[in-house]
């Protein structure tokens, strides 16, 4: 299938590995132009490279925390005009209800829902003059079906998630949609560091504590980034201008609801 993206250029987020690669390597295949970023300049660099050499699309690295006043500014400086955009980044730690002060509640709206409403302010604008763009942002099961350990993330992606229901629908005329990726267990880092995480906790093998959870999903395994970046694709292809506004649950089923 032809996306309509060859030529395109994509700014991605936190993609030197796990979901944003998986999203940055699935707009390469399409034949996207691609500005990645990443806080650790050593992996980026390297998947920067890769994506050279298997796709051929253009690929410029800045490593910058995207998260601060600073990264993005270097960020938006090296990007220029961009057609799609993909917001992500990592999110604030677990703990209780109780754990938590406003210090921790600012540090996690900042990260989670005001670094990609910032990024959003800053491109979507360009995008709506030349009459098409795309913004995939990628949030959480948790807005879904929240997790209580998780309160810190549930409460700053619940408020993009806001945000994103009414900007969509006010700018969706003008060619350009904005869209939001809710991930469920995915074989990255974080699902291998929650694995080893529950294996000193619960003092079993991390392949017993992976089996634990995948067992949870209706599917029996962890999503792939593979599956995940060709979802981001399709929502930033000619295909998806119809599409506004929405969650889109890729969990293997895990949150059990009806809508």
């Amino acid at each position: 299938m032809d996306l309509g993206l060859k030529g395109k250029k994509a700014l991605v987020c936190a993609s030197s590995k796990g979901l944003g690669l998986g999203c940055a390597r699935a707009l390469a295949e399409a034949g996207v132009d691609l500005v990645m970023n990443a806080r650790g300049a050593e992996a980026l660099e390297a998947s920067a490279a890769a994506i050279r050499a298997e796709f051929g699309v253009e690929v410029v690295a800045v490593a910058a925390d995207i998260t601060t006043d600073a990264g993005r500014a270097q960020v938006l400086e090296v990007a220029g005009q961009v057609d799609i955009l993909v917001n992500n980044a990592g999110g604030p730690p677990p703990g209780l209800w109780t754990d938590w002060e406003r210090e921790d509640f600012i540090a996690a709206l900042d990260a989670n829902m005001l670094s990609p409403i910032m990024l959003i302010k800053a491109l979507v604008p360009g995008m709506m003059d030349r009459g098409w763009g795309r913004v995939v942002n990628i949030t959480s099961q948790a807005v879904k079906a929240p997790i209580p350990v998780l309160g810190l993330s549930n409460s700053a992606r619940a408020g993009l998630t806001g945000f994103v229901a009414g900007t969509s629908r006010q700018i969706a005329g003008s060619g350009v949609t904005i869209n939001n990726m809710l991930p469920g267990l995915h074989d990255t880092d974080r699902a291998a560091s929650l694995d080893k995480g529950a294996s000193s906790q619960q003092g079993i093998t991390v392949d017993a504590a992976r089996a634990a959870r995948e067992a949870t999903i209706p599917v029996g395994r962890y999503g792939t980034i593979e599956e995940f970046g060709a979802t981001c694709a399709f929502l930033c292809s000619q295909y998806a201008g119809f599409i506004v506004g929405q969650n889109i649950l890729l969990d293997g089923g895990a949150v059990n609801a009806t809508l």
